[in-house]
């Protein structure tokens, strides 16, 4: 594997592992955490023929922290960045909870770029209900929340944020290797991208989606609303698999869900 940092074009380095060779896919993690919550899946891939390209967004894991530019146009920005730095067309892009969004606006954005899109634990429109997604709860609340907390004890509120999250609770291992993740990731960067997870609403841009899509989601995630997955699904005719798991469908259940995401992708890297 090689590790190295990409700059965008705003300067902000965005660090990126990569590992094999063959059609490339891009990894997406979701927020606080990092590309090392895909180590597994790095290697899988990687052993099945494809390149593999795992960002850290921005504010997370190895890359710059920069006081603002968390907003989901610029989150996407970099990932077509690292895409075009890398000389990659025609990627497969996995976004995972807020890397979902991401991946789903890098598909409207920048077709030349991916040509299938895979969802995990997202529907890559919104994580709160709005106007044009009536699913789930408003975001008021929840982010009043998390912002006062992350202000007060952001140590305490990680440890819940990455835990609780699961169908069942995390073993202790488990639950300490994402908290030291997640505390990485500092407070303004949190803080910025839990605004652009609770408070985006993409459901404008579905039309102009021509990639293939496919959701991974778990029907215990109480991050998700599974019925915004399901509303997905007949929206926009994705390929819909639906796991026993909570927000953690690669960690939950990661053999089930690396043959989902083979299968996504087409099975091998010919």
């Amino acid at each position: 594997m090689t590790e190295r940092l990409i700059v965008g074009r705003d300067g902000v380095r965005i660090n990126v592992r990569e590992l094999g060779a063959g059609r490339p896919v891009l990894l997406i993690h979701g927020w606080s955490l990092s590309s090392a919550a895909w180590d597994r899946q790095i290697r899988v891939l990687a052993e099945a023929g494809y390149r593999v390209l795992a960002m850290d967004l921005r504010g997370h894991g190895g890359s710059d922290a920069p006081l603002d530019g968390y907003e989901i146009g610029s989150l996407t920005a970099d990932a077509a960045d690292v895409l075009a730095t890398s000389e990659v067309t025609g990627a497969a892009v996995v976004g995972w909870s807020l890397g979902g969004m991401v991946g789903l606006r890098l598909a409207h954005d920048r077709p030349d770029l991916v040509d299938r899109l895979v969802l995990v634990a997202s529907n890559g429109v919104a994580a709160s209900r709005t106007e044009s997604f009536p699913f789930g709860v408003p975001a008021d609340g929840p982010l009043t929340a998390i912002l006062a907390a992350e202000h007060d004890d952001r140590i305490a509120l990680r440890r819940s944020a990455v835990g609780d999250p699961f169908k069942s609770a995390p073993s202790p291992q488990l639950l300490d290797w994402l908290h030291r993740m997640s505390l990485r990731t500092p407070s303004w960067a949190a803080r910025a991208a839990m605004r652009t997870l609770l408070c985006t609403d993409q459901v404008h841009l579905l039309d102009g989606v021509r990639v293939p899509v496919t959701q991974i989601i778990g029907t215990a995630d109480p991050a998700l609303s599974v019925r915004g997955a399901r509303w997905l699904h007949e929206r926009l005719a994705t390929t819909l698999v639906e796991l026993d798991t909570g927000h953690y469908p690669m960690l939950e259940a990661p053999d089930e869900f690396d043959a989902a995401l083979l299968r996504a992708l087409g099975g091998g890297a010919a």
